[in-house]
């Protein structure tokens, strides 16, 4: 299978799917989403793979869905929904994958990118990781099932919150509600991943994919995911709303246009 945006490696009982366009910060892009989920089908073909790590190249775990979408041209009501609905598409390829999914976070994870992240079974950052949600200053909801996997995560108060507010948060604040399982130092974030991987490859292939699918059958009965293929339409609806349109030419006026999105404080041990 080939790849144009993200790197897929297989060695042994480990693989890695990379975010690969670091020039961009790595942004989720139609083809990029639908080249994700394609991993995910390559590694469920190759049952020897245990673990698998997703990460992004350059100094960002990834800058989010495509903005570029709001300053296009109206490609048809067909193609438009398709394009919509892949973010989901690739957060469901993600979770149901076979191996184990660890997200190596660092730099930026904004919007969809929280929704990758959140669809995989586990998640290490860097101390100074940004993270931040601006769906809603852009004028879109936050589709690809992102709440309901969000308010599994950390509860329905703190995602209506840092979905509303847009506000950016740190690490530390991630793993303090619950979404990030490590918190470490920048130069100790691959060191970290490569242990977790590793710890979880020297398990029994079988009790790690029951254990999988027992928790993700559990949260699944908490909060299904199953309402998301609606989040395309809320999208299309939102691109076509005056309100929403104004509000996304404003954010992209304040941005220039591009990203990165604005800063969180730093955490203390950052000397920058």
């Amino acid at each position: 299978m080939s790849f144009t945006t993200v790197e897929v490696n297989a060695e042994g009982v480990r693989g890695t799917i990379t975010l690969n366009r670091p020039d961009k910060l790595n942004p989720l892009s139609t083809a990029t989403l639908r080249e994700l989920a394609d991993a995910s089908r390559w590694f469920d073909q190759r049952p020897d793979v245990k673990v698998v790590v997703v990460s992004g190249s350059g100094r960002a775990f990834s800058s989010g869905a495509d903005v570029s979408v709001f300053a296009g041209a109206d490609p048809g009501v067909a193609a438009q929904r398709e394009a919509a609905d892949a973010g989901r598409l690739m957060a469901e390829a993600i979770e149901s994958m076979r191996a184990i999914t660890i997200a190596r976070i660092q730099g930026y994870c904004v919007g969809g990118a929280l929704v990758l992240a959140a669809a995989c079974d586990l998640r290490v950052a860097a101390d100074t990781t940004r993270f931040s949600i601006p769906e809603v200053d852009l004028g879109i909801p936050l589709a690809w099932g992102g709440i309901p996997r969000l308010v599994r995560e950390i509860g329905p108060a703190m995602t209506k919150e840092l979905v509303m507010t847009c506000r950016p948060f740190t690490a530390e604040e991630g793993r303090a509600l619950g979404f990030l399982n490590r918190v470490v130092p920048d130069e100790q974030l691959d060191a970290a991943v490569k242990e977790l991987a590793a710890e979880l490859a020297a398990k029994s292939p079988y009790t790690l994919s029951a254990t999988k699918r027992a928790v993700n059958a559990a949260s699944g009965e908490m909060l299904s995911t199953a309402g998301a293929w609606s989040d395309a339409d809320s999208l299309l609806t939102a691109i076509a709303d005056p309100e929403s349109r104004r509000a996304a030419a404003e954010y992209l006026q304040r941005l220039g246009g591009r990203r990165p999105p604005p800063d969180p404080p730093r955490p203390k041990a950052d000397s920058e």
